[in-house]
């Protein structure tokens, strides 16, 4: 998106191999040295991390400013397992971009100071909203299938819902990152739950595919700033989501969303439950939570990049 709006941009690396990835970023940065104003470095809190810290490393010793890009709901964790790293890498770079408030704060009670919030943005014209007057227990879960996201929380919350509403059913989509696909598929299986497994979409389909669904269900057990909740909320779903990490942040509880404690299928069974039963209600939290996210629309967000890389 920046080349779009004038600035020259290199990046590196789409290799695969960890070592040919690492050679290939460094020599990006080395061989333009002198002709780069800043180094954007996507910093993630596994161990992609690692490759942030050299990359920081080679910026530090050619005097080139770098801005950390801060990504993963890992990252407050990797403040406190990795301190002296984390000091090195954060500290001295000329900027740090938080996605979020909640990681700007973690940030700054650990110490690191030069922090700039810029949330992660979405083009708002792909997401037209949707209001939903007449709501219907048709659940909708997008995310990888990793066992932090917990999905198989969204098939209990499913199981608690269908005594009072029978004709329920939820749609999960997403790559399979781990095991925890195979335990969803045995469980909805076991059950024998009316439970959707399309695998991943591209982000057209699935926004085209969420107007045949009411509620959006987030129920990750550790998380940032999610991309996937900011779309549902700028599409018009209304948002079920844990409260770990930054969602209280980015959800408003009982403004533009409702929130609850992680792993807990018996309390986001009851708020789905609550949004059905209440869709007068429902229909302000979405219109809220709408005018929130057009905040994050591109258009507003370069404006923010503009003005830290002028």
């Amino acid at each position: 998106m920046l080349r779009k709006e004038g600035f020259r941009v290199k990046t590196a690396s789409a290799k695969k191999n960890q070592v040919i990835r690492l050679l290939d970023m460094v020599l990006m940065v080395f061989n333009n040295r002198k002709k780069t104003d800043y180094v954007l470095i996507d910093t993630y809190s596994t161990k992609n991390f690692w490759y942030a810290s050299v990359i920081a490393r080679l910026c530090q010793s050619l005097k080139l400013s770098y801005v950390s890009i801060l990504h993963g709901g890992e990252l407050p964790n990797r403040l406190k397992t990795s301190p002296k790293a984390s000091n090195r890498l954060f500290n001295k770079a000329y900027l740090n971009v938080a996605p979020s408030l909640y990681l700007k704060t973690v940030f700054q009670q650990a110490g690191i100071l030069n922090v700039k919030y810029i949330p992660n943005s979405i083009d708002i014209q792909k997401y037209p909203f949707l209001e939903r007057k007449s709501l219907k227990p048709r659940l909708l879960w997008v995310r990888a299938f990793d066992e932090i996201y917990d999905p198989v929380s969204a098939i209990k919350t499913l199981e608690l819902l269908l005594p009072d509403f029978p004709e329920a059913t939820l749609c999960m989509v997403g790559p399979v990152k781990d095991d925890s696909y195979k335990e969803c598929l045995r469980y909805a299986g076991r059950k024998k739950l009316p439970v959707k497994f399309p695998g991943r979409m591209e982000k057209k389909e699935w926004t085209d595919l969420s107007r045949s669904y009411d509620i959006f269900l987030n129920t990750t057990t550790i998380d940032n700033a999610p991309v996937s909740v900011v779309e549902a909320m700028a599409l018009g779903l209304p948002v079920v989501s844990t409260n770990v990490g930054g969602l209280s942040y980015l959800i408003s509880a009982d403004i533009d969303g409702i929130l609850v404690p992680p792993q807990d299928p018996e309390r986001m069974s009851q708020a789905v439950k609550e949004v059905l039963r209440h869709p007068a209600r429902s229909v302000e939290r979405t219109r809220a939570a709408r005018e929130k996210v057009e905040a994050f629309d591109w258009e507003r967000v370069k404006l923010l990049w503009q003005d830290l890389l002028k």
